[in-house]
């Protein structure tokens, strides 16, 4: 526990020449009867209230003490700390096309890859995450962070109609989306570096390809895992026509040659999600990578205390009040 102004325990210095006025001063004012002799009052009982007739005397120096903490404002520590932990570095780039609407999983791909995504970020709380999308472009949507929770709601943010919206355009970079996540790697200290790339489609837009870029990753000792995501089969895919959604069956166009050739290139692995049960899995699998030791930083925030102090003085005071008034009343 820290004090925020610790100056005002000097005024406890006051309780000093307290103590000296009521052993003295007031002892000499108070009302006296005078006999010829106390021999006789050797042996008498004293009863409980002449036995606390000092209490009020003591309850009003410990008042006076709490009101001295209270103002000094008790607070708990408040600092960073550093904390050395088991963790990796991870990147996850994820496909963020039109065609990830596709609704072959539940509710569609993209918010299946995402709420599953979301369930690996929550299980490595020690991990560096960062998030990279892409369709025709890519870009990152979150840095790599142990905020676990600023990447889950970025995550969240997450939609796939930023070319709708003529943010970037549509299509399917793979190459452009690895490369991404790989920027974010290739400066990272750590034993063990990942990305987990995720794509519906097959690459047909971005200036470098996926196997170029899968060729930078093995340079900087990345290992990517590959998820091909969507069913063999025929998937209804919403379509707006004049202003109402209607569904088409739409196969899923996926590379799962190249897929399998990055990964290969990477020494990642290469999966193939059909539902999600099977992403699940997929991920529960990456989950066993091995871990290496993680630097974090730790901050605490600080929070006053001082009420405990304030209400034991206020409940302190009444006592004394009721005790002068009551019981232990002195006349005159």
């Amino acid at each position: 526990m820290e004090f925020a102004n610790k100056e005002y325990f000097f005024l406890l210095l006051l309780v000093i020449p307290y103590i000296l006025w009521c052993m003295l001063y007031r002892k000499k004012n108070e009302p006296t009867v005078s006999v010829a002799d106390s021999f006789a009052y050797l042996n008498v009982h004293k009863s409980w209230r002449t036995k606390l007739v000092e209490l009020p005397t003591a309850l009003r120096i410990i008042v006076f003490v709490l009101i001295v903490f209270t103002l000094a404002r008790p607070q708990s520590h408040n600092s960073w700390g550093t904390k050395e932990t088991e963790g990796i570095d991870i990147m996850l780039s994820m496909d963020v096309s039109t065609s990830m609407l596709a609704q072959d999983l539940k509710p569609n791909r993209i918010e299946a890859a995402k709420n599953v995504a979301a369930e690996f970020i929550s299980d490595r709380e020690n991990d560096n995450i960062g998030l990279t999308i892409f369709a025709g472009e890519a870009f990152t949507q979150c840095p790599m962070t142990t905020d676990h929770q600023s990447l889950l709601n970025m995550l969240m943010d997450v939609r796939t109609d930023l070319a709708e919206r003529g943010l970037i355009q549509d299509g399917t970079a793979i190459g452009m989306g690895l490369a991404n996540a790989v920027a974010r790697l290739k400066d990272s200290k750590t034993k063990s570096k990942v990305v987990i790339l995720l794509t519906d489609g097959s690459n047909n837009m971005g200036d470098i390809s996926p196997l170029t870029a899968a060729q930078i990753a093995k340079s900087y000792g990345i290992r990517v895992y590959t998820i091909a995501i969507g069913s063999k089969s025929l998937a209804p895919y919403p379509v707006n026509v004049a202003g109402s959604v209607r569904y088409v069956n739409l196969r899923a166009d996926i590379d799962t040659e190249t897929l399998r050739k990055i990964a290969q290139m990477a020494d990642g692995n290469f999966y193939r999600a059909t539902n999600t049960s099977e992403l699940k899995k997929i991920y529960r699998d990456i989950d066993k990578l091995e871990k290496t030791r993680l630097n974090t930083k730790n901050f605490s925030k600080r929070s006053e205390n001082y009420m405990p102090f304030a209400l034991a003085a206020v409940i302190i005071l009444i006592l004394d009040i009721l005790l002068r008034l009551t019981v232990l009343r002195r006349l005159p």
